[in-house]
C-alpha cells in the first residue's frame, strides 16, 4: 500500500509540474517536522494546514493524504491566505481516490475527532472537526467518522459558518456515525453559496446536511443518505438547487424546509423511500410534518426496500454501503465509486 501511495503521488507530482503548492501527509511513515514532499511526508493534517498557511496564496494548494487514521485533537481551521483575494482552490484529498487503479476501502484516509468541545457559539458548546473559513475548498476520497470524546454531544465533521463564503465541493466521501459510540450530529453544517455534494455516502449520522443561510447554487448528486435519525437534509429559503441520482432511505425525515416559506422543489431521478416523514418543517429546531407534496421532474421512485452492502465478513467489500444486488435503487448511479460497483 505504501509503495502504491508513493507511485500515485509521484505521478501527481509529474502532472502538476511543481511540488511547491502540494503537501504530502502519511500518518504511518510521516514525521511532524518533515518538509511535506513526496519523500519526506508530514505525519498529520494539522501540520500540513499549518505549512500551507505559509504559502503565497497565488497558486492552488493540494494536501494529499496517504491511507491511515488521522485523529483530530482540536478543531482544524482552514483560513484564507488573503481575505480580499481568496480565489485559489484549496483541496484536501486522498492520494488514491475511489475508482483509481489499486483502490480498496483500506486506501481511504480515515478522519476521526477525539477533541473535546472546541467551539461556543451563542452559548452553544459543540465540537468541529474541520472549520472552513475560505472560498474554493474541496474534500475528496475521505472517510469521516464521528467523535468519540465522552463529553461531546454535538459534533460536526465539516463546518462552514460564514454565509458570505462560496464554492465548496465534497466528493467521494463517507460520513459514518454511530449514535452509541461516535455520534455525528451533522456531517456537513455549511452556509454560503456553491456547495456541491457529489458521490458521497452518509450513513447513520443524526443529520447529514445542515444548510440554512445563503445556500444558493447548492447541488446534491449521486449520493446516498441512509439512517439519519433526525433529518437527512435541512435547507433554508431557497429553490435554486440541483438534486438528482440520489438514494434517500430509512431516515426519520427526508427534507426539512423552513416554516412559512413556499418553495418550488425539484427532485430528479432518485429513490426516496422508507422515511418516517418525507417533507418536514423547521420549527425552531423541531421537525413538524409538512403536508405539501414533493414536486419532481424526471423519475422519482417512492417505494422499495434499500439493502446496503454492510460489513459481515473478514474483509470490507469494495462496494460497501452501496446498494446490494437485491436492493431497490440499484439502477441509480449513487455511491462513492463513479465508474461502476
Amino acid at each position: 500500500m505504501y509503495r502504491l501511495f508513493i507511485i500515485v503521488c509521484f505521478l501527481c507530482f509529474i502532472q502538476t509540474g511543481s511540488a511547491a503548492q502540494t503537501i504530502f501527509v502519511d500518518p504511518v511513515n510521516g514525521k511532524d517536522h518533515a518538509t511535506g514532499t513526496i519523500k519526506d511526508p508530514l505525519a498529520g493534517i494539522d501540520k500540513a494546514v499549518a505549512l500551507a498557511s505559509g504559502f503565497s496564496g497565488k497558486e492552488p494548494v493540494t494536501i494529499k493524504l496517504a491511507p491511515g487514521l488521522y485523529l483530530l485533537t482540536r478543531q482544524l481551521l482552514i483560513s484564507p491566505f488573503d481575505i480580499k483575494n481568496d480565489t485559489m482552490p484549496y483541496t484536501i484529498e486522498a492520494a488514491i481516490l475511489p475508482g483509481d487503479s489499486g483502490w480498496l476501502p483500506s486506501s481511504m484516509p480515515v478522519i476521526q475527532s477525539v477533541s473535546p468541545n472546541n467551539k461556543n457559539y451563542g452559548h452553544f458548546d459543540h465540537c468541529i472537526g474541520i472549520q472552513v473559513e475560505r472560498n474554493n475548498t474541496c474534500f475528496k476520497g475521505l472517510k469521516f467518522l464521528g467523535n468519540t470524546h465522552p463529553a461531546v454531544v454535538y459534533y460536526y465533521a465539516i463546518e462552514r459558518h460564514r454565509p458570505e463564503l462560496k464554492d465548496m465541493k465534497i466528493s467521494q466521501c463517507y460520513f459514518i456515525g454511530s449514535k452509541n459510540a461516535a455520534p455525528m450530529q451533522g456531517a456537513v453544517f455549511a452556509q454560503g453559496s456553491g456547495i456541491k455534494i457529489d458521490h458521497c455516502i452518509f450513513y447513520e449520522c443524526r443529520n447529514a446536511l445542515l444548510l440554512f443561510l445563503s445556500v444558493n447554487g447548492f447541488s446534491l448528486t449521486n449520493s446516498i443518505i441512509y439512517g439519519a435519525y433526525e433529518g437527512a437534509v435541512w435547507f433554508g429559503k431557497y429553490s435554486d438547487f440541483v438534486f438528482r441520482d440520489n438514494i434517500i432511505a430509512n431516515n426519520h425525515c427526508f427534507w426539512v424546509g423552513m416554516k412559512d416559506y413556499q418553495p418550488h422543489y425539484v427532485f430528479s431521478n432518485s429513490l426516496i423511500t422508507g422515511n418516517t416523514i418525507d417533507m418536514g418543517l423547521n420549527n425552531n429546531g423541531v421537525i413538524e410534518k409538512d403536508r405539501s407534496d414533493i414536486l419532481a421532474t424526471g423519475t422519482i421512485q417512492r417505494s422499495g426496500k434499500v439493502l446496503l452492502n454492510e460489513i459481515d465478513k473478514d474483509t470490507i467489500p469494495v462496494n460497501y454501503l452501496h446498494p446490494s444486488p437485491a436492493s431497490a435503487g440499484r439502477d441509480i448511479p449513487a455511491g462513492i465509486i463513479k465508474t461502476g460497483r
